[in-house]
């Protein structure tokens, strides 16, 4: 690899070639971006109960199943980001490795996930913010947790728009709030289970849970990978944040990939205890019961929490507004990455001139995503809770997008040592084909009528929303290419393999160009 290094004068400001602030975040605020952005309580209140549903005992192991593909595909994220740390992530490395016109579907993957997230989270933390009243007049009030759930994304808009030192803060507090009350689950279940104080059903953990040859089922197999897929996904928001990072091409990797492993933990400890407690009976708090399945949380508060039962219910709240913010960050970022290299409108690459941050992109998306949440709710709120089903199509779409770029990329590299074959062919590659043969499955068990809550055309609602808002992208991407502003991208002009690491504005700033075209 053969680098040459062309100084000139740094910003005063401390900021990157796309106008971002600079040495913002170091390997734990960064991690703690990467967590919270997974939304881990409300990720487990929501999904626990569906894999249990769908591969009974087998959940612990199928949460670690899926763990892998995510932690290879961190490996992929991490060796990307050492040879180009830009903040279009997906976007940028897919357009180097495949092209334009893969590139611009790996940024619209990251951004239609981003989309459907924020609509959901936003409605979960408002419906959890009334459910502390414990007055249905409230909590069922579809207007006002509407509208709760629109001022959440607001202000965490706002948030977004001041900084990352501001957001920095705030999510220590929200992510400190959250591992405490998992902290105090996993403990309190555990104790009355071993004590023998837990409730009829309950049982002590079993080696047989974490057998991976005991699945009965293939769809509902995959259809648990998709679910935790789904729980584990948001650990890459820290490589969207990487050009605001101190030591941009280590910080951000090692950070995804301490966020996985974290996570990993988390989960297996959380899904563990909650089985172990209430037991997997279809009737009561087993966990087998459908009628706890939206949220297991939910169901066990009182018998587990008693009076304090609150406390997981501000937890939940806390989880999905946190998580608001952080969804808004890589969505952004994306967009002004997209904007740099004219694969968007100029207005996307508009940077605030104090905060240093993608004002225009941040607000936009923030306005696009209000939208389509209004817009579902009034449609149906069943439609809504299909959109959050589907979004395991775009997070295994643009991962595995993202996998395959790194293995391209880094082609000419991968023989030449046994830690590049390793960490930018192997483990690559294997997480991109899992993800691939997830995709797969996974829309052909959607496309059954029976599969969610909804039936459009015929066939299942989840499908339609999930293969139908990656077309939306072929649409847009398509209507781009007609616009004078968009050829130089199209022509591989403006983001090539060889472009620069960083795109500078006005100024000059320290560029990194590349002999040979690898980085």
């Amino acid at each position: 690899m053969s680098e040459k290094t062309t100084a000139a004068p740094a910003r005063s400001s401390g900021s990157s070639g796309k106008g971002l602030a600079t040495g913002t975040l170091g390997l734990f605020g960064s991690t703690v971006i990467g967590l919270a952005s997974t939304a881990p309580v409300y990720s487990l209140a929501a999904t626990i109960g569906f894999v249990v549903l769908a591969v009974g005992a087998q959940a612990p192991i199928a949460m670690i199943l899926a763990f892998i593909p995510m932690f290879l595909t961190a490996y992929a994220y991490r060796e990307l980001n050492r040879a180009v740390p830009d903040c279009g992530t997906s976007f940028t490395w897919a357009t180097k490795a495949f092209g334009p016109w893969v590139g611009w579907m790996g940024g619209w993957g990251v951004a239609v996930a981003g989309i459907i997230v924020l609509a959901n989270l936003a409605q979960i933390g408002s419906k959890y913010l009334w459910l502390l009243t414990n007055n249905p007049d409230l909590y069922d009030n579809v207007p006002l947790v509407t509208a709760t759930g629109v001022v959440f994304i607001a202000v965490m808009t706002f948030v977004s728009v001041r900084g990352l030192e501001l957001g920095e803060r705030l999510q220590n507090v929200l992510l400190g709030i959250q591992y405490l009350t998992l902290a105090l689950f996993v403990g309190i279940a555990l104790w009355n289970v071993f004590a023998g104080t837990a409730p009829e059903g309950s049982t002590v953990p079993q080696a047989d849970w974490f057998n991976p040859f005991a699945f009965t089922s293939l769809s509902g197999f995959t259809e648990a990978i998709l679910l935790c897929l789904f729980i584990y996904w948001g650990w890459d928001t820290c490589l969207a944040l990487n050009e605001e990072t101190k030591d941009p091409e280590r910080t951000p990797g090692r950070a995804a990939v301490l966020s996985t492993v974290i996570l990993l933990v988390t989960y297996v400890s959380v899904t563990v205890a909650a089985m172990a407690y209430a037991g997997l009976g279809t009737s009561g708090m087993g966990l087998g019961n459908e009628d706890n399945a939206e949220d297991v949380f939910f169901a066990l508060k009182d018998a587990l929490f008693g009076p304090f039962a609150w406390l997981l219910v501000i937890a939940v709240c806390v989880s999905a507004v946190s998580s608001t913010q952080t969804t808004i960050l890589p969505t952004a970022r994306g967009t002004l990455a997209m904007a740099t290299y004219k694969a968007l409108p100029a207005a996307f690459g508009r940077i605030h001139p104090k905060f240093r941050t993608p004002r225009f992109a941040t607000i936009f998306m923030s306005v696009v995503a209000i939208a389509f949440y209004i817009g579902m709710t009034l449609v149906s709120e069943n439609i809504l809770s299909d959109t959050i089903l589907s979004l395991g199509l775009a997070i295994a779409f643009y991962y595995a997008i993202t996998s395959y770029a790194c293995v391209w990329y880094f082609r000419r590299e991968i023989f030449t040592t046994m830690r590049n074959f390793l960490f930018k062919g192997l483990f690559p590659l294997l997480g991109g084909l899992m993800l691939t043969a997830a995709f797969i499955q996974s829309a052909i068990d959607m496309y059954d009528p029976d599969y969610g809550y909804t039936v459009i055309w015929g066939i299942g609602g989840v499908f339609v929303i999930g293969i139908g808002s990656l077309a939306v992208g072929v649409v847009l991407m398509v209507v781009w290419f007609f616009f004078p502003g968009s050829k130089p991208f199209y022509r591989g002009e403006s983001l090539n393999r060889d472009t620069a690491v960083l795109v500078p504005e006005e100024e000059s700033v320290v560029l990194r160009s590349v002999d040979g075209g690898l980085m």
